[in-house]
């Protein structure tokens, strides 16, 4: 009956016809409704009751503990294809139409390579151990990233290392405001594959120690131990001598206030100043070594710096330094030596000192004030609001200006 009326009306449709149906045809396309109605809610039925029968079976199977959870036991096959599939298509789905930046700034690469060293090398290897013997007992089994990054491009790369994998014991960036430090991590990793051991060393700082790091015994304010904490994590990064390895990738702090070095470490301990490098450090340290870091940086002396290069940009540093001395009153932007010098003039040690800090590194802590995606110490939120004022180009300016000071050794 229904594929009948189904006929006809195709029929109608072509030839123009529309007869008036017979009081036959409409009882019949009545039966037909109902038939249909009650198929569908029989069908309905059978589906609630399946569904029911099948949670309830679920249930009592994992209620009776015998569904193995042992990573031993491994993945069936079929399980592990599922997995991998789906993270696959997840991955590419959430990347569609991602910007990617450059990635092949050499201070990126190194800002992500003392990570991977702390954080990822345990479970992806290395170039001089390419399966920690850990992993070999893990289900699944993190892969040697070299073998398996022509899988996946950049902007996929991306969203693994911040939002990490179920089910795969890959955890997320430990926060998720801080989108540079991820795009540093991909920046190293993915030069992994053409690396020997010993370049490895030298981007990850494994080999500070033999690079000439050691801190000159006239740089020293006193002589002084050098924390645990430093020769095993601050180093590989920041140098024994606080300089950052020269790169702007990472600040300089030798000669900063320990007051403002201890309030840092304790607002990335809190998590209220956000990094996915830092706050994992601070979490592991107890107050007291805290103090000691912070003494310890704080009691090096800046490098004597006779000579500058010359500044590329001199107007830009101009305008830079009318900024930081008189401020943009129609901005309502103060001037910047009042907080953070350079000035004889008693200041909150609370504040950092700025002259002769690497430009790229201002430049990335306004840029990220400015986005609300920094957090900071219990001051922090004044110089956000003073960020949120700036324009690009004064931002700019400002960080030029005071890397091109020479660092401010007899400051208050």
């Amino acid at each position: 009956m229904l594929i009948g009326a189904f006929a006809a009306a195709v029929s109608n449709l072509f030839t123009g016809t529309h007869a008036e149906p017979s009081p036959r045809e409409e009882e019949n396309d009545r039966d037909g409704a109902k038939s249909w109605k009650r198929f569908l809610w029989a069908t309905t039925k059978y589906f609630a009751a399946f569904a029911a029968l099948m949670a309830v079976g679920g249930l009592l199977l994992a209620a009776s503990g015998i569904i193995p959870i042992k990573a031993s036991s491994r993945h069936w096959a079929i399980t592990k294809w599922f997995l991998n599939f789906s993270s696959q298509r997840s991955v590419s789905t959430h990347t569609i139409g991602m910007d990617v930046p450059p990635l092949d700034d050499a201070a990126l690469v190194l800002k992500g390579a003392g990570t991977y060293e702390s954080n990822c090398r345990g479970c992806h290897g290395s170039p001089s151990i390419h399966s920690p013997r850990v992993t070999h007992h893990m289900t699944p089994q993190p892969p040697y990233l070299p073998t398996v990054l022509h899988e996946w491009d950049d902007a996929e790369l991306f969203y693994i290392v911040k939002h990490g994998i179920k089910f795969a014991g890959m955890p997320a960036w430990p926060t998720q405001q801080r989108d540079d430090e991820v795009w540093a991590m991909v920046a190293f990793i993915r030069l992994l594959p053409g690396i020997n051991v010993d370049e490895y060393r030298r981007l990850t700082g494994t080999n500070a120690e033999l690079n000439g790091y050691a801190v000159p015994l006239e740089r020293r304010v006193a002589p002084t131990n050098v924390p645990v904490a430093i020769t095993t994590s601050c180093a590989r990064c920041h140098g024994f001598d606080g300089l950052g390895r020269g790169t702007g990738a990472f600040p300089k702090i030798a000669a900063q206030s320990s007051v403002y070095l201890y309030h840092s470490l304790l607002a990335y301990e809190r998590s209220d100043r956000h990094s996915g490098v830092m706050g994992p450090v601070a979490a592991v340290l107890s107050k007291d070594e805290m103090i000691e870091l912070a003494n310890y940086y704080a009691s090096l002396r800046p490098p004597k710096i006779t000579s500058f290069p010359a500044v590329a940009d001199v107007e830009a540093v101009e305008r830079g330094r009318q900024i930081a001395l008189e401020g943009v009153p129609g901005q309502r932007i103060p001037s910047c030596i009042a907080c953070h010098g350079p000035s004889t003039l008693p200041r909150n040690p609370a504040f950092p000192r700025l002259a002769g800090q690497y430009s790229d590194f201002l430049s990335q802590q306004l840029r990220l004030f400015r986005q609300d995606r920094r957090g900071g110490s219990d001051y922090g939120d004044i110089m956000r609001r003073i960020a949120v004022r700036l324009s690009d180009r004064q931002a700019s300016d400002l960080a030029l200006y005071y890397s091109s000071l020479p660092p401010g050794e007899h400051e208050k």
